[in-house]
């Protein structure tokens, strides 16, 4: 079984963190204090893993219609990329620099797992997000996402505004010095 964790560092020492925070609750409410949003979400029924957009997004329909009701949302949609993905390369190093958006970014884990760190306040709050998490980073929050060398994930996205996904990178090379989704904790926690 796998698991959801918080490390936090400090952005000067990425060699260690100060705090791990492995518990749901405890995760919720430290990244609360920073104004993220992450919770958890259940499917009103199953899918497997064949399934289409349409009937993820309708797996998760009272969650999607709240969240799109609260952040004025106007598109929806479900990401999915796989270890044999001829591009997964070139994906993860679009989302390994840091970046911020003008807009509120929300995720959620349908299937697979992801790594957000989120640069705020003269820390990093390193995330792994596992199936079922949803996370919702705040706009102009600067952060960067590892997906792994050999990714497994399957996200429903959700947007405010027509483009999508738009980022403004920082030209900070912070991501490039702490810990990866490859890490050997973060194996660890996956055959756990």
């Amino acid at each position: 079984m796998t698991m959801s964790e918080l490390r936090i560092y400090s952005d000067a020492n990425p060699g260690q963190p100060e705090k791990t925070v492995r518990q749901y609750e405890g995760i919720r409410d430290a990244l609360k204090a920073i104004g993220v949003e992450f919770e958890r979400w259940q499917a009103a029924k199953d899918l497997d893993s064949q399934a289409t957009q349409d009937e993820v997004i309708e797996a998760y329909r009272p969650s999607v219609d709240a969240l799109m009701k609260k952040y004025g949302f106007r598109t929806v949609d479900v990401i999915s990329l796989y270890a044999d993905h001829p591009q997964k390369q070139a994906m993860r190093d679009k989302f390994l620099h840091e970046h911020s958006h003008d807009d509120v970014e929300v995720r959620f884990f349908v299937e697979g797992r992801g790594l957000f760190n989120l640069h705020k306040n003269g820390k990093v709050y390193a995330v792994l997000c596992e199936r079922g998490d949803l996370i919702s980073v705040p706009k102009n929050t600067k952060h960067w996402f590892d997906m792994g060398p050999e990714p497994v994930l399957k996200c429903i996205r959700l947007f405010a505004i027509p483009e999508g996904w738009v980022a403004s990178f920082t030209g900070d090379k912070i991501a490039d010095k702490f810990p990866r989704l490859e890490a050997p904790h973060y194996k660890l926690a996956m055959a756990a």
